[in-house]
């Protein structure tokens, strides 16, 4: 069976991630969303007893100072239905890596709770207002979902059990032709398969491959293109920025070279405030928290590119 697990502030909790996303709305020129609240989704499948559900709740999902819950088989939800009210469900796509579910799975282990298939996450948003089918369109594009990661949830189609892969469902050698391909067809193969890699990068892997004397794999050249993406290497912030603007009718043009060291490093550098511990090592920083601790930060690019998730401490 599959349980569900719906997790949202208590009543006079500011819900910051829901004002941070109503705030994102209304940059899109959206001004009929009058309120977002956000709800963690976890669908938990095993055979677990009412009272193992709770547990897992209660002593490892929710804080309980600031959060309450709720439970029910993921068979009988049904998303609310209010005049002025949209309910979005936003989950990982099939085969999409969900991050949380290796470390609640352990979690549920070290409670002594065995018989967990698998865990999966989404997000429930709960949108107040008169909001048109084409303004919620926007919405979902623009602020909610990646569409190449998440999708949103269709709850007229119930749950299903997973079942185990076999070994043919889930692994399958694909070979991609790199080595027979012209430009044309180099670039082809970096548009269909959302690759994000310009040519000149693809004439770089070809090249590589040609001295194997083999075709890369999918799995190689998907490895590639992730490690030359926008999230790990910031093509766009590193790059040359041609800036146009007009100022009393006179259009200006500005070069800009590495965006990110011209601007963001070249700001911070020049303030050199004592409190920056550690800044621009990989994708982190450390400013001091007080006089014996230091507080770490990490870079979230997932819906939201300039958020920053604090994820521990430093003595």
């Amino acid at each position: 069976m599959i349980w569900r697990i719906e997790i949202k502030d208590k009543k006079g909790i500011f819900d910051c991630q829901g004002a941070s996303i109503q705030k994102d709305i209304q940059d899109l020129g959206i001004f009929s969303v009058s309120k977002v609240s956000v709800a963690q989704i976890y669908l938990i499948e095993g055979k677990i007893t009412n009272p193992q559900i709770k547990m897992i709740a209660e002593e490892l999902l929710v804080d309980r100072i600031i959060q309450v819950y709720s439970c029910q088989p993921a068979h009988r939800y049904n998303p609310r239905q209010e005049k002025n009210l949209k309910v979005i469900e936003i989950a990982y796509n099939p085969g999409v890596m969900d991050p949380v579910e290796e470390s609640t799975r352990k979690g549920i282990l070290d409670l002594g709770i065995q018989g967990v298939v698998s865990v999966r996450t989404a997000k429930e948003y709960l949108l107040y207002g008169s909001i048109s089918s084409k303004e919620q369109d926007i919405i979902i594009k623009k602020v909610l979902a990646n569409k190449l990661i998440q999708h949103v949830v269709d709850h007229s189609r119930k749950e299903k059990t997973r079942q185990p892969a076999t070994r043919a469902e889930y692994f399958e050698v694909a070979t991609v032709d790199l080595l027979k391909a012209g430009d044309r067809k180099l670039l082809q193969i970096s548009k269909k398969g959302q690759l994000f890699l310009n040519l000149s990068e693809m004439r770089a892997i070809k090249k590589y491959f040609q001295t194997l004397g083999r075709n890369p794999t999918d799995c190689e050249l998907e490895t590639v293109a992730q490690t030359w993406s926008e999230h790990c290497h910031h093509k766009t912030f590193r790059g040359t920025i041609r800036y146009q603007t007009e100022i009393n009718g006179k259009k200006k043009t500005a070069l800009i070279k590495n965006l990110l060291k011209s601007t963001i490093m070249r700001a911070t550098k020049e303030i050199n405030r004592p409190w920056c511990v550690s800044v621009f090592h990989d994708n982190a920083g450390v400013i001091e928290f007080d006089k014996t601790s230091d507080v770490c930060f990490k870079v979230e690019t997932h819906n939201h590119p300039s958020a920053l998730e604090p994820f521990g401490g430093a003595n």
